[in-house]
């Protein structure tokens, strides 16, 4: 063997060796910066308060009959109406092709609790809250919810009847617990 090849073998190995540390330190790090970033990306999940409110149960049997009330749902207001035979009849009988987002009447409530309607209680123009769930509110042409903002009329299915609102008003996920309880969310 020459020196020349003896001096090759050698600085050989020692590439591989610094190969091996550059790979280690390296894993090392990514090992550090992910416990470090843990408790940011940790600090990001909802608290335990906003878990809470991801759903929210509500009594119906104190309601009566025409009655509205509004309950807060992750932040929005949720109205509750318990709809008049009148109201539910009016609402059967529109012809869904004259409507801008169609959906019958019975698309936007549970079978066998046609009384009730449950909608999310924010304008689809702009985001404003109707007014209609209050004694002497301004209901709008078609008795269900007016916005004061743009001047979007919803009817008492919580359809988009005249305005600018593009979408009819959103229905939450819910379901009902029996006959006189139902759970948001």
């Amino acid at each position: 063997m020459s020196t020349t090849d003896s001096h090759i073998e050698p600085h050989g190995e020692g590439v591989r060796r610094r190969d091996f540390l550059f790979v280690a330190a390296g894993g090392f790090g990514v090992v550090a910066a992910a416990i470090a970033a843990w408790p940011l990306i940790d600090n990001l999940n909802p608290s335990a308060d906003v878990l809470a409110l991801s759903s929210v149960e509500v009594d119906l049997s104190k309601m009566q009959v025409g009655q509205r009330i509004s309950v807060k749902w992750r932040g929005k207001p949720v109205f509750v109406s318990r709809r008049t035979d009148k109201e539910i009849a009016e609402a059967k009988a529109v012809d869904i092709s004259t409507l801008r987002d169609p959906e019958t009447d019975a698309e936007r409530t549970k079978k066998g609790h046609e009384q009730w309607l449950i909608v999310i209680g924010v304008c689809t123009h702009l985001g404003c809250i109707p007014l209609g769930t209050k004694e002497g509110d301004n209901r709008g042409e078609f008795g269900g919810w007016f916005c004061p903002c743009h001047g979007s009329q919803y009817d008492t299915a919580g359809r988009i009847r005249k305005g600018p609102a593009p979408k009819n008003l959103f229905l939450p996920d819910y379901k009902f617990l029996n006959d006189t309880r139902i759970r948001i969310g």
